[in-house]
């Protein structure tokens, strides 16, 4: 699990509008939901962006009420989006969206974004998800874009042990496409089971938004 804050300060006013944003795969645990619920109230967090939700009759489900929910209508979606603050407008990109892609345009006072949540099946080939995050960056060209995936790839330039092909794969592209890798060094992982730690978790950003996120880590709160 990991977390940022997005500051920005208005040009004309001079306040800081600042969002928090959580990112995190729930495996698809009823109890990794409840637990995420929880600490979302204590963090007061704003955005949570989620890769293998909970489901219930094939949707997303255990969410609070009244957070919203946006993912693709697509049955068993493996990434979702969900907005804790009713003061944040967000509006869902349908045609970026499938079962593994959540995309919403987000507006708050000054601010608009793109945020996307990915989720990149290890059995499929990475250069077919690289394709949905380059729709994803053309489509927000001139804003500022945030991209949270569980890639499913292993690359030392996100901090992991070992760089794999589908990792040296990924780090390629962001490198052709100027993109930010906001994953810090750390003594703890985004994945962790009774099979091994990695760093498979990946955020990624834009030019135009790098600057704005701040006090990217790995969370030390359990999720599950």
């Amino acid at each position: 699990m990991a977390t940022a804050t997005y500051k920005k300060t208005g040009n004309t006013n001079k306040k800081q509008t600042t969002i928090r944003i959580m990112q995190l795969n729930m495996q698809h645990s009823r109890t990794a939901t409840d637990n995420l619920m929880n600490l979302t109230r204590q963090d007061q967090t704003d955005i949570l962006l989620i890769q293998e939700p909970y489901l219930i009759k094939n949707k997303p489900a255990g969410i609070t009420r009244p957070y919203r929910t946006y993912a693709s209508n697509e049955d068993k979606t493996r990434a979702a989006i969900i907005i804790a603050n009713d003061d944040i407008d967000a509006l869902l990109i349908k045609q970026l969206c499938d079962r593994d892609t959540s995309v919403i345009e987000v507006r708050n006072k000054s601010m608009r974004i793109i945020l996307a949540s990915m989720y990149l099946d290890i059995k499929e080939e990475i250069k077919n998800k690289i394709a949905k995050v380059e729709e994803i960056i053309k489509f927000g060209e001139g804003t500022g874009i945030l991209i949270a995936m569980d890639s499913n790839a292993r690359s030392q330039a996100w901090h992991d042990k070992h760089t794999n092909t589908r990792g040296r794969i990924l780090e390629e592209y962001i490198a052709s496409r100027d993109l930010n890798i906001m994953n810090e060094e750390s003594e703890h992982t985004t994945y962790h089971t009774r099979r091994g730690r990695s760093n498979i978790d990946l955020t990624i950003t834009n030019n135009q938004i790098l600057k704005t996120l701040k006090e990217w880590e790995i969370s030390m709160e359990e999720s599950s």
